[in-house]
């Protein structure tokens, strides 16, 4: 992926951990305690055989849906429950993050609305420590430095194969405010120019004067799912929501459609952009 900073340090698969494999023991030990194969399985529980063997080895997160379906279907007395409490990912992702991470880690298709800072997916290393160092309370440098290398390791879902289509729109403001000062704004404009270019990636902008604006509720993600299931994100200071309710999920693609009528074109953001470079 194209960027100023120096490069990511990134995974291929999601991250296994101890924890994550030692539910995967527990399910398969359930499972073979019903009789059932993986593929006699994944219908019960709505996911694909290759994703419950996944589980099983260690290598994917288990949503929550999957373990209270895994829990009815397995008769397993809150065991499966009891041990997803305990599943752990990397260092340097909030708690309440870390699922939203594993989600977007595998998605087809990821949708951003931004109105605070610029997206985490979008960030360069000078502009992520900048917003590490001005959020109270300090940071570490050692808590910095997990926290950079957990932000820019997501960001190998731009070059993933296969590919993810990724559409992001930020508030005009954002850029505006020029955080960390004119050398960390300039390299990440021209970051963000650099992105528009790739062909799974659309940026928009949303003009400081917009009277008709369908985010005044906040920053919203959606994405859609290796099963083609649409998943909503929402967060605030020291909380995320992960949002699976269909009727909720239409919702935010409702205001999300909205939203990208409203914003500045595809073209006519990248000029926004470059207008914006040009002046510092």
């Amino acid at each position: 992926m194209p960027r100023n900073s120096a490069t990511p340090r990134t995974v291929s698969e999601p991250e296994s951990s101890d924890s994550l494999r030692a539910f995967g023991a527990v399910l398969k030990a359930f499972r073979e305690r019903a009789s059932l194969t993986q593929e006699q399985l994944a219908p019960l529980v709505s996911y694909s055989p290759h994703f419950v063997g996944s589980v099983e080895q260690g290598r994917r997160m288990p949503p929550s849906d999957f373990v209270e379906r895994a829990e009815h279907a397995l008769d397993a007395f809150g065991a499966l429950r009891a041990a997803a409490r305990h599943v752990a990912r990397r260092p340097g992702l909030a708690a309440w993050f870390r699922l939203w991470a594993q989600l977007e880690a595998t998605a087809v298709s990821l949708c951003t609305y931004e109105c605070r800072v610029v997206p985490g997916l979008l960030q360069t290393e000078a502009y992520a420590r900048a917003v590490m160092r001005n959020v109270p309370p300090p940071p570490t440098e050692e808590q910095i430095e997990e926290r950079i290398a957990a932000r820019l390791g997501r960001q190998v879902l731009f070059t993933r194969r296969p590919p993810a289509a990724l559409s992001f729109i930020i508030e005009e403001s954002v850029l505006l405010r020029g955080l960390g000062g004119a050398d960390v704004t300039r390299e990440l404009l021209d970051h963000l120019i650099q992105c528009t270019e790739l062909w799974n990636v659309e940026i928009q902008i949303m003009p400081l004067r917009q009277p008709l604006h369908a985010g005044a509720d906040g920053p919203m993600q959606i994405l859609e799912t290796e099963e083609h299931r649409w998943m909503g994100y929402s967060e605030g200071q020291k909380t995320g929501q992960l949002i699976s309710d269909p009727k909720a999920v239409s919702v935010l693609q409702m205001r999300y459609a909205r939203m990208r009528s409203q914003a500045v074109s595809l073209g006519d953001s990248v000029e926004v952009l470059k207008r914006m470079r040009g002046s510092l």
